[in-house]
């Protein structure tokens, strides 16, 4: 959302999905268009690859864990396949040393699909690998989806700034 406010509401959110349904729709099209030309099992294998390293290994041991807790290194698995950083990478290693194709949308179209479509986005530590709810999240969901009003007004008459620190009240406009 913002520097102060890492987190995202769920209008934010929604407006996010709607822009990786929009690459995903865009690199679909585009393999359509060209399918003639499409090399499939490339563009399957660009398609699958970061599920294959990133998230069914994880996937399978946050099954098997009977507390539902697993390594880390799983989630850092999950985010370094699928970084956009990490798709270019792979993108351009592949233009550069097979050949620029079509079938490289396979890329995209799974971002698109992950993020937009499921609503996948990288994973942090703090949340389970598979989707539930955070109790925070749970917790705050319902003030968040509310329009901006101001911070609560605290015992002392003091004010706050946008970032939830005690912001000067000049002399003569104090609360009390």
């Amino acid at each position: 959302m913002d520097g102060a406010n890492m987190f995202e509401t769920p209008a934010t959110y929604r407006a996010m999905r709607s822009e990786y349904v929009l690459l995903a729709a865009g690199s679909a099209y585009l393999l359509w268009r060209k399918r003639a030309r499409v090399r499939w099992p490339v563009a399957a294998g660009l398609f699958f690859y970061n599920d294959s390293i990133g998230y069914v290994p994880g996937a399978i041991a946050y099954r098997r864990s009977p507390e539902r807790k697993i390594s880390k290194l799983y989630y850092a698995a999950y985010n370094v396949m699928h970084s956009a950083l990490t798709g270019v990478a792979v993108g351009a290693t592949w233009a550069r040393v097979v050949r620029p194709e079509w079938a490289l949308l396979g890329i995209p179209l799974h971002i698109g699909v992950d993020r937009g479509l499921f609503g996948n986005f990288l994973k942090p530590f703090s949340v389970p690998f598979e989707p539930e709810p955070h109790p925070e999240w749970e917790r705050v969901r319902g003030e968040l989806a509310k329009p901006w009003e101001g911070f609560p007004a605290h015992a002392g008459g003091e004010t706050h700034d946008a970032n939830g620190r005690q912001a000067a009240v000049p002399v003569g406009q104090g609360t009390s």
